[in-house]
């Protein structure tokens, strides 16, 4: 068997999700690429082959193209099937960077479905800090918050958040009512480079300056503490303070929630989505969260 004429496995998998979804947006999505990667890919599996797979701009397959589609699902499905255990390799490897509270809140409380749908796996959890981007060691797969303007690595959008201020009980009781967004006026706001509040006095129609004074925290999980410790009034992201919400440490000033300017995203560098580990984790991280 000649391995020049076997296709990437890569191209394969393009060529199979683009033929079924026929939509490069819904592919990159799916795979994990972007659109391009996908345009590029059925290019280079068909200058392998030799042959047109797609007749038109709607995706429609040109009838070599229904054929080897055939061949190539029989073969992915093929190398689905693994091997028994006693002959299997040893687990694959996968090391994530997370955020701190991304993990606590988000990731940690879903991750016993991932090691139980993919035992295979091995996954190690190294912390990073938002927006700094600072990891313990080289990952494979990381979790970014910030615009989504990443020139070194390819990235996909997992979910945007909204933001309330949030204060515990106590604090309420001993500084409310907080009816209207002027009543936190001359109040003790905790900091976050991570969440400005300027975003919620715009949206509340305030044109208060940010706080220049006040504890600052590079963490929302340590901010959320502080404020359920009755340090102030802290600005937070409503999925990841969740948690503090549930267990009643913390409670909602305001009804209002204002769209933060910043999302949470998975990066990966280059190639790397060509490795079955990542893919299925990232295919297995956006469907939980969605």
């Amino acid at each position: 068997m000649s391995a020049a004429r076997i296709p990437p496995i890569q191209c394969l998998l393009t060529f199979e999700a683009l033929a079924r979804l026929r939509s490069v947006t819904q592919t990159s999505e799916e795979l994990c690429v972007t659109p391009s990667a996908v345009s590029h890919r059925v290019k280079q599996l068909e200058q392998i082959i030799g042959t047109k797979l797609f007749g038109r701009a709607d995706f429609s397959l040109t009838t070599e193209g229904i054929e080897y589609l055939a061949h190539v699902r029989e073969g992915l499905t093929m190398l689905q099937k693994f091997p028994s255990s006693a002959n299997a390799p040893g687990k694959r490897k996968l090391r994530l960077a997370v955020t701190p509270t991304f993990a606590r809140s988000i990731l940690i409380p879903r991750l016993r479905q991932f090691t139980e749908a993919y035992p295979e796996i091995d996954l190690t959890l190294q912390v990073s800090i938002p927006l700094l981007d600072v990891v313990a060691e080289d990952a494979d797969l990381m979790i970014r918050f910030g615009t989504g303007r990443y020139a070194d690595v390819e990235h996909v959008c997992l979910f945007k958040d909204e933001v309330t201020p949030l204060a515990s009980p106590t604090f309420v009781r001993e500084h409310g009512p907080f009816v209207v967004p002027e009543d936190l006026e001359g109040e003790n706001l905790l900091r976050s480079p991570l969440e400005p509040w300027r975003t919620w006095f715009a949206a509340n129609g305030l044109d208060w300056p940010e706080p220049l004074d006040g504890s600052q925290f590079n963490d929302v999980g340590l901010m959320c503490d502080a404020a359920a410790a009755g340090m102030g009034v802290a600005l937070i992201r409503l999925k990841l303070g969740a948690p503090w919400l549930e267990n009643g440490s913390l409670v909602r000033l305001y009804e209002r929630n204002v769209p933060s300017p910043h999302a949470h995203y998975l990066c990966w560098r280059t190639g790397m989505m060509d490795r079955w580990e990542c893919a299925a984790f990232a295919d297995w991280l956006k469907k939980s969260v969605a």
